[in-house]
């Protein structure tokens, strides 16, 4: 690939280890942001937590009202722990206020305490899909009707529906091969995990080619992405130690920091992004840990154009 071709989009500060939530600092990142051409905006979802950590919904429609270009997207909102018609009124009015350019990223979830949300883990996925086609038929069809185990719709109508049409694409993050088959039946791009390796990726990737060939889909309309998580210092200790501080707080496994993630020079970061730009990935969705607005700049001036 010709470099400079790859879309990266950046993660929005959303984490506040340690310090209060800054809104001044989010929004000045993401204006700066959009005018560095970073095509996307995202945020994660974790409702519970001993750290500061803002809700995604709410975060981007803070963003959609300061930017005017990048596509805003979740990754991933655990919609079993949602009710689905609410949260489809919410998505679809961010859509209309953001002038279309929302992304849906969604998850099944699993690693949170489900009755906590009032809900059990029984019939976990069936729940997550049946929520989806609601919120898609609230989206698009003028009156809807849905006979679930779950919910049921009887001439419910919504509005506004969302501007894009059908509907915001909805992109899985997904691991296992039933999920992977999944994201292809249901979604229209896959983002592979932040929490997963390069090598996952590859592999991941590669069954997500093979569910698209037996679904007879066109693999040029389902987007393929992989949030990294970054670290961009010469000193590779340093970055490698601040990325395990980091990742003890926000996942409570300081290993899985050096299992994950790319760190190092900024040629060793272009050599390892690209190598994911090779093995499938059209689009990167760029997580440093720490120094966000530093990290900003570098991948704009130095590590984009080589991708």
């Amino acid at each position: 690939m010709a470099a400079g071709n790859t879309p990266c989009g950046f993660a929005i500060p959303q984490v506040f280890p340690g310090s209060g939530v800054d809104m001044g600092f989010v929004g000045a990142f993401v204006r700066r942001a959009e005018t560095l051409g970073y095509d996307s905006l995202w945020v994660q979802e974790t409702i519970l937590s001993d750290f500061p950590i803002l809700e995604p919904v709410t975060l981007l429609t803070y963003v959609a009202a300061l930017t005017d270009t990048a596509r805003l997207g979740t990754s991933v909102m655990l919609t079993t722990l949602r009710n689905p018609l609410q949260l489809a009124k919410a998505l679809s009015s961010l859509d209309c206020m953001s002038g279309g350019r929302l992304i849906v990223g969604v998850g099944g979830g699993g690693h949170v305490p489900e009755t906590v949300f009032g809900y059990t883990k029984e019939h976990r996925m069936r729940r997550f899909v049946e929520g989806l086609d609601i919120m898609k038929a609230l989206w698009t069809e003028p009156t809807a009707n849905y006979a679930g185990s779950f919910w049921q719709l009887k001439n419910a109508v919504m509005e506004p529906k969302p501007v894009q049409q059908p509907h915001p694409p909805i992109w899985f993050g997904a691991r296992s091969e039933s999920a992977l088959r999944r994201a292809v039946r249901h979604g229209d791009g896959w983002m592979g995990a932040g929490s997963s390796s390069s090598a996952d990726f590859v592999s991941q990737y590669g069954h997500v080619q093979r569910c698209l060939d037996q679904a007879q889909r066109d693999p040029a309309g389902f987007a393929i992405s992989k949030r990294v998580y970054v670290a961009v210092d010469n000193d590779r200790d340093r970055a490698e130690r601040r990325l395990r501080e980091w990742f003890g707080v926000r996942y409570k496994s300081a290993d899985m920091a050096s299992q994950v993630s790319i760190w190092g020079s900024r040629q060793e970061c272009i050599d390892k992004l690209g190598a994911l730009v090779q093995a499938g990935a059209r689009h990167l969705m760029i997580n440093p840990a720490f120094d966000d607005m530093e990290h900003l700049e570098i991948f704009a001036q130095d590590i984009m154009p080589r991708l």
